[in-house]
C-alpha cells in the first residue's frame, strides 16, 4: 500500500502524484490539511523518514513565527504545532511498505520502490 500526504494547492505535491500515475504507482491521497495527521501520526512519519521534527516543518510559514517557534523550540511543541496547523508539514510525503520520502525534489520518491 502507498499513500501520498497531498496538498493539492503544491506544485511539488502535484509534480509527485504526477510522477507516481506514470510510473503507474496506485497511492491512497490523503490532503492532510483537512485530515490532520494525530501526534501518533506524525511520530511514525518522522520515524519512517528518519528525520528530525524541525525537518519536517515548514519554518518559512508565517504561523511558525506567530507561534514564536524557533531552532531553540522543543520535539514536543514542534509536533503540536504540526498538529494543530498542518500546513507546517513540508510536503509531499510518500509512504510505501513501512518507509517514506519527502518529494523535494518529486524524483526522491522513487527511491521507495526500487
Amino acid at each position: 500500500m502507498t499513500t501520498i500526504y497531498h496538498n493539492p494547492r503544491c506544485s511539488k505535491s502535484r509534480q509527485t502524484l504526477q510522477l507516481l500515475e506514470e510510473n503507474n504507482i496506485q497511492a491512497d491521497v490523503r490532503l492532510y490539511l483537512q485530515d490532520t495527521p494525530s501526534k501518533e501520526e506524525l511520530e511514525t512519519l518522522l520515524a519512517q523518514l528518519g528525520i528530525s521534527p524541525l525537518e519536517l516543518m515548514r519554518t518559512k510559514e508565517a504561523v511558525y513565527k506567530e507561534l514564536g517557534l524557533t531552532k531553540d523550540s522543543s520535539d514536543v511543541e514542534r509536533l503540536q504545532a504540526m498538529q494543530d496547523h498542518p500546513k507546517l508539514i513540508e510536503r509531499p510525503i510518500v509512504i510505501h511498505n513501512n518507509k517514506a520520502k519527502l518529494g523535494r525534489p518529486p524524483e526522491n520518491v522513487l527511491e521507495l520502490f526500487k
